[in-house]
């Protein structure tokens, strides 16, 4: 045997090797990528599903906002009438009794200059 056959014996042999040491992680690739294609399958079956709840959910949501808008315009509605009412009572009530005020002042003023 001469020295190039000894050498080409080496590099098969090394090149055998290389092959068996790639050849567990490609395995283990090929594993991975089916198991990620079975998971890519099982979302695509299962999400149309939880969508059309999500959708159910949001058109309920919208309803119910929809609901408390209204509310909330009716609130607005009242504190502006209790507002207005609140003005109105106070310059009925508030004026004339400014002015009972001024003229029980004027009065007890007049009493107390008598004395």
């Amino acid at each position: 045997m001469s020295g190039g056959e000894i050498a080409a014996l080496i590099a098969a042999g090394a090149l055998a090797l290389f092959v068996l040491f790639l050849a567990v992680p490609l395995v283990k690739l090929g594993k991975l990528l089916d198991e990620t294609t079975e998971t890519v399958k099982e979302i695509n079956d299962n999400l149309p599903p939880l969508l059309s709840g999500l959708n159910e959910t949001v058109d309920q949501t919208n309803k119910q906002l929809a609901k408390i808008d209204a509310i909330t315009d009716s609130v607005a509605d009242v504190s502006a009438n209790i507002q207005s009412l609140v003005a109105v009572f106070a310059t009925s009530v508030g004026s004339p009794l400014v002015k009972l005020a001024g003229y029980l002042k004027t009065f007890s003023s007049l009493l107390g200059k008598k004395k």
